[in-house]
């Protein structure tokens, strides 16, 4: 195992982290594989889409639950600036208690992404659209050939898979190198930037050196008595803060609290929660205008002289863990930021003393969704 992680393979293994530990540190290179892949599925998606995403009565729906969900919310933006096509980011937990809102007669495409493909609701809302809609269309962007969703699929011509690399199906209890990959499949197949390929190399170049020089200083944080973290992103990048938060509150088994917000929202009232064990991490956006918003809270939180305040973002923005990519959106932006609220998720629980690949034993919370029941509409 790579050493940037801080700890001995034999040790992760000791404190039942192994398996988190292991899928984050490998994201650079599944991004790698990833790109190769997608030269391959973007004639599939393309022949498959044809001209879709350009008529503008069409509808696109990007969906999943949990984790999945944010994946769309972070790509959701970009891709409908794209494209004529109406495209909308709506969890599977929405879709199916509301279809009423999110549904009418346009032609559909279900855009879903799935860790395992065995969610109920995954599965309940490919069901719904089947009951509901005229000829819906759907694609599915999942990380195990042998899900519900994958299979289910097969040989219909409504239907597409786009699997990624199989070492994305964490093993881990919480989503790591699933939610990345899915992310960069999604923004490369469906988005109209150029030099995709090129995109996901510098993604993995610098990936690769922010988990080295990243890891110790979270490592060390993480190990502080922090109460209430706070995630903050802008734009895209408030889905981001929304995963992150929820690493947080997986990975510590729900004992430390979790919070996300915008920098811009944040003093809104959710600013009354923090105190003297709050930690407080900026998702710091590319946007030279963002950032000025973003070092106006930044400036304030400190002067306030409650909680620690750091933020993850473009060197050049003076982040405290920076990197230099250059080019990117944030959307683009977000797998590289999204490695430090998982090595910092990670180290927290080790350092609270749980199980990170397991950290509820007691099976109240599952890796994949139980206890669902789907009513009839």
């Amino acid at each position: 195992m790579n050493t940037h992680l801080q700890r001995a393979p034999q040790d992760w293994g000791r404190i039942g982290g192994l398996d988190t530990a292991e899928e984050i540190a490998q994201q650079p290179r599944l991004w790698r594989l990833l790109s190769r892949a997608l030269q391959a599925e973007q004639l599939r998606v393309g022949a498959f889409l044809g001209d879709w995403l350009c008529q503008p009565a069409h509808r696109v729906i990007l969906t999943g639950a949990g984790s999945s969900a944010f994946v769309g919310e972070i790509a959701v933006d970009e891709l409908a600036s794209a494209w004529p096509a109406r495209i909308r980011s709506v969890a599977t937990t929405s879709l199916l208690t509301h279809p009423e809102l999110y549904l009418d007669d346009a032609p559909t495409l279900l855009v879903s992404f799935a860790r395992s493909g065995n969610s109920p609701e995954s599965l309940a809302a490919v069901h719904l659209l089947r009951q509901r809609l005229k000829a819906p269309r759907f694609l599915n962007i999942t990380c195990n050939p042998q899900g519900q969703l994958a299979t289910q699929a097969q040989g219909r011509a409504d239907s597409l898979t786009v699997l990624m690399p199989p070492a994305s199906c964490d093993r881990g209890f919480a989503m790591t190198s699933s939610f990345s990959c899915m992310l960069i499949a999604v923004l490369a197949l469906l988005g109209r930037a150029e030099n995709a390929e090129a995109r996901i190399a510098q993604l993995a170049d610098q990936g690769e050196a922010a988990l080295q020089s990243w890891a110790e200083p979270i490592a060390a944080l993480a190990s502080e008595p922090f109460e209430r973290i706070v995630y903050l992103g802008s734009g895209p990048l408030e889905a981001l803060a929304k995963e992150a938060a929820l690493k947080v509150l997986e990975l510590s088994g729900g004992r430390a609290l979790a919070l996300a917000n915008t920098a811009l929202g944040f003093r809104h009232g959710p600013k009354s929660a923090l105190n003297r064990q709050s930690l407080v991490l900026l998702l710091r956006s590319g946007k030279p205008l963002v950032q000025r918003y973003e070092q106006d809270l930044i400036d304030e939180l400190r002067r306030d002289g409650i909680a620690r305040c750091l933020s993850i973002g473009p060197s050049e923005a003076g982040a405290e863990l920076g990197a230099a990519p250059v080019g990117l959106s944030d959307a683009w932006l977000a797998p590289l930021w999204l490695l430090a609220a998982q090595l910092f998720s990670l180290n927290k629980s080790a350092a609270l003393g749980l199980t990170p690949d397991n950290p509820f034993p007691d099976g109240t919370v599952n890796r994949v969704v139980q206890g669902v029941t789907i009513h009839a509409q």
